[in-house]
């Protein structure tokens, strides 16, 4: 697997390798001794699977607060889309900062966001398929989500027009009005 880091402290992104012959690949997404080894120790207890129909279908910016804050493990099972990680932990170097990637079926990449960081994509492919691991169950009390054109965050997202968001998300507020949890 090859593993790369980004400017936000603990987001890595996780290049499986894909082993193909003429009935196509296997590739091993995730194998805890390995990354363990390789620094990422993260015990994870639930998979999440979302299916959006249309390109520019942008769900975020989400978190969850302790005590059921979440690490993820994100990777495109079918289409392409554009994901992106916040750091909102308070009194980090990076806070406010972001990092984008663009996922797909075809070029196998996963983004690994440690609690602490908000979460969010958009879709560039019709039907497009978001696969990934939580280390905390969905909490409802716990959810939280900030507007994902917080000009303060600045995200360059790569929309030909308006988005098509939940009313959750078109609701959203901005950073700076959250109850912030992370510090």
């Amino acid at each position: 697997m090859e593993i790369e880091t980004t400017a936000l402290d603990g987001v890595m992104i996780l290049t499986p390798r894909r082993f193909g012959d003429a009935r196509g690949f296997f590739c091993e997404s995730w194998n805890r001794t390995r990354m363990a080894e390789a620094g990422l120790d993260y015990d994870f207890v639930q998979d999440n699977h979302s299916l959006s129909m249309a390109p520019g279908t942008l769900r975020g910016l989400h978190f969850q607060r302790p005590p059921h804050a979440q690490a993820k493990l994100v990777r495109c099972g079918r289409g392409r889309l554009w994901d992106v990680a916040v750091d909102i932990r308070v009194g980090s170097p990076t806070y406010g900062q972001w990092v984008g990637v663009e996922l797909s079926f075809e070029n196998g990449r996963q983004l690994m966001i440690p609690a602490g960081f908000l979460h969010g994509f958009v879709t560039l492919e019709p039907q497009t398929e978001i696969v990934y691991k939580c280390t905390d169950t969905y909490a409802p009390d716990c959810d939280g989500a900030v507007a994902w054109n917080d000009p303060d965050l600045a995200i360059d997202w790569p929309l030909a027009g308006a988005p098509v968001l939940s009313d959750k998300d078109a609701a959203a507020p901005r950073l700076k009005d959250i109850d912030n949890p992370f510090s």
